[in-house]
């Protein structure tokens, strides 16, 4: 494994592991490099090098300067800084969970050329930016600002409705999250940011985008946030995608690092099976 630092403004920071074909991972928001496959090496075994980074005001990434903030465009000029420095000019399979999903979509729709294939976990964003979300997310952003990580483990166990038999999972893995960013300012400024910016005007651009893609539904008991539903629509409307899901009462798919890195390496090798890269 070898640390990668992308310099510029802002300077982001993360890791590239193993040889093959590239593979280069998104995270989400409040999440690290480590939380699209939670620490797996599933896709170093099966031949892929794998680049994952922390986005700007995220885990061990400079926050944004003055002025920029943390939308979706800004989060695709990174990403393709982490694309110019870590992959160069080869095609490459993209894969992002939640707001790295959004940021994957984004970055396809700019770039479809680059991409031998595009994984989307998790989404959650269907065209527009709804006046209830904005909320949540600004009082999630004022807890961490104003309280740290108890206020804000406290306010997702009082806002986001936690199915019982899921709460002290969830609960653990929200503080064990967040205990890993170096900028708790940078983050509260960048959930603010995230939760008022597209990703894309509206789903209909999405069935244009001729990328392979597989898409990571996850059910809604455990995780309400990433509903089944929106992962279907993307699924609908991308023309080549497939859908995979964890079996009911499992735990969400997006969750089980292992299991997902061997679904988005058996998506990878049909790809390059049926395709050049």
């Amino acid at each position: 494994m070898a640390n990668l630092t992308v310099g510029g403004t802002p300077t982001l920071r993360g890791e590239s592991a193993g040889e093959g074909p590239p593979v280069v991972l998104c995270h989400g928001i409040t999440a690290t490099r480590r939380y699209v496959v939670h620490g797996s090496r599933s896709l170093e075994r099966a031949g892929h090098r794998v680049v994952s980074y922390d986005a700007r005001g995220h885990g061990e990434s400079d926050p944004a300067p003055d002025g920029e903030g943390y939308g979706y465009p800004r989060l695709v000029d990174d990403l393709e800084r982490v694309v110019a420095e870590a992959v160069g000019e080869e095609r490459f399979f993209l894969a992002g969970h939640s707001m790295g999903a959004h940021t994957a979509v984004s970055y396809a729709l700019r770039h479809p050329e680059r991409l031998a294939g595009l994984v989307v976990i998790g989404p959650v964003y269907e065209g527009e930016i709804r006046t209830e979300s904005v909320a949540y997310w600004d009082g999630l952003a004022a807890a961490l600002a104003e309280g740290g990580v108890d206020a804000f483990v406290d306010y997702i166990d009082r806002e986001q409705g936690i199915d019982p038999a899921w709460r002290d999972s969830v609960l653990t893995f929200t503080r064990a999250r967040m205990e890993l960013h170096r900028d708790p300012r940078g983050l509260a400024r960048a959930l603010r940011d995230v939760a008022r910016s597209a990703p894309f005007e509206s789903m209909q651009e999405l069935r244009g985008l001729e990328v392979p893609t597989l898409v990571v539904a996850s059910h809604d008991a455990a995780d309400p946030g990433h509903p089944y539903e929106t992962a279907l629509e993307y699924a609908e409307a991308l023309p080549r995608s497939g859908v995979v899901s964890e079996l009911p009462g499992e735990s969400p798919l997006a969750w089980q690092g292992g299991k997902l890195s061997r679904e988005i390496a058996a998506f990878c090798a049909e790809t390059m099976a049926t395709s050049e890269l």
